[in-house]
């Protein structure tokens, strides 16, 4: 694997579980794709630094479980400033 690809996984994995962010947060702070930020971390990070990839792991599984209420909290706040004629 080329250095600068194992540099970007551990960036991106210290970057999820610094700010707890989403892989779709990572990505646009990164400037990569979702389906990059979640192979690094998944796929190669696994074999570069295991313990970093198993903490990142952690903070992706969080906000999996999280999402659907994130969604909801979206919809709701977009129907909340609907003007009604």
């Amino acid at each position: 694997m080329k250095y600068y690809i194992e540099e970007r996984a551990i960036e991106a994995a210290n970057y999820i579980i610094d700010t707890r962010a989403t892989v779709r947060q990572t990505a646009d702070k990164m400037g990569i794709s979702k389906s990059t930020v979640h192979k690094d971390i998944t796929e190669r990070l696994v074999r570069i630094r295991p313990m970093l990839a198993a903490q990142a792991r952690v903070v992706l599984d969080a906000n999996k479980a999280e999402r659907h209420i994130r969604g909801g909290l979206a919809t709701r706040e977009k129907y909340l400033h609907v003007t009604k004629f």
